[in-house]
């Protein structure tokens, strides 16, 4: 009898910032993305937590960022998930290397990775690693936005890159313990998948010359990957614990449950439940409109919104 798929993609990549205004000019104004929901860093209650996705903020489309105000910058290394990639359609690319151009941000040539698919490395303005991956397999609908033709716009993440030491200690921690399976190698990349599909792609970059990453601005915290229900989340921590990882207890992330801990390479993982997802205290139309905070918060509203800096997007100043 085939075991059941607990792990089934990508959820989430969270980031860290340092400046919130200009993190939703980049991330909604030229990117496109939308802001699906305005909270706070449940560690940190004084600290945004951003979350940008598709129109619904779909698992496997949000990239997230905590913004500590005058954060110092990081360094990208190993022992990091050093690029987070998005998936645009084949015909895209001269359009976004065109805002780039415009907006004035920083990105390197296009590079012909495997059979089909083509990859624009470039930076946010702290140096957060991404990438923009030209293809044709991938059938989501596009992310709406009045500045971003909808046949150029972003479709959710393609994938993500971790650098590693060494690779095999993680791809068995991928294929063992997290339902992932080989799809393909190039050089030193290696990618697994849970789908299959863009958006769930995991490329491990053996790269031992490189220097270990610290954590600050333009660096990533941690990646979540995608599990149907909270059951499954307590079977996949079973698992995990029985072949010897030191994983959280389950904890409450208002729109998800969570479980972390720290991949062979030093990359925190989290798993992450589907339910009850962002609609749970707004509706659609108006996601991300205002700060939501927990119900354990919300006596202290006062004092949480007078230590945020307010942020405003003004989509006119990005078309």
């Amino acid at each position: 009898m085939e075991e059941q798929q607990l792990v089934t993609g990508i959820h989430h990549v969270t980031a860290l910032s340092a400046n919130p205004q200009l993190n939703l000019e980049f991330y909604g104004g030229i990117l496109g993305l939308r802001l699906v929901k305005r909270t706070i860093n449940f560690d940190a209650p004084e600290v945004y937590h951003l979350y940008y996705g598709n129109e619904r903020g779909s698992p496997g489309t949000i990239l997230t960022f905590f913004p500590y105000p005058g954060l110092s910058l990081g360094r990208k290394g190993k022992g990091q998930l050093t690029i987070t990639s998005f998936s645009i359609p084949e015909n895209a690319l001269e359009f976004w290397i065109r805002r780039f151009e415009k907006f004035h941000v920083r990105f390197s040539e296009p590079e012909k990775r495997f059979a089909a698919e083509t990859a624009l490395y470039f930076e946010d303005h702290e140096g957060l690693g991404l990438e923009l991956v030209a293809n044709q397999v991938d059938q989501r609908a596009p992310t709406p936005n009045p500045n971003v033709p909808p046949e150029y716009a972003i479709k959710g993440f393609y994938g993500i890159t971790l650098a590693e030491e060494a690779y095999a200690q993680t791809a068995d921690i991928l294929m063992q313990s997290m339902d992932h399976k080989a799809l393909t190698t190039h050089e030193n990349r290696f990618r697994y998948s849970a789908s299959g599909k863009p958006g769930d792609f995991v490329d491990l970059l053996c790269s031992p010359d490189l220097l270990r990453g610290t954590g600050g601005a333009g660096t990533v915290h941690h990646v979540a990957f995608a599990t149907a229900t909270e059951r499954s989340q307590l079977q996949a921590r079973k698992r995990l614990v029985e072949h010897g990882y030191n994983v959280t207890p389950v904890l409450d992330r208002q729109y998800f449950h969570s479980i972390y801990f720290r991949e062979p390479g030093g990359v925190l993982f989290e798993i992450a439940t589907l339910p009850p997802g962002f609609t749970v205290d707004e509706d659609l139309a108006h996601l991300g409109e205002v700060l939501k905070l927990p119900p354990w918060e919300e006596r202290r509203r006062t004092w949480i919104e007078e230590h945020l800096e307010p942020i405003h997007l003004d989509l006119k100043l990005f078309q």
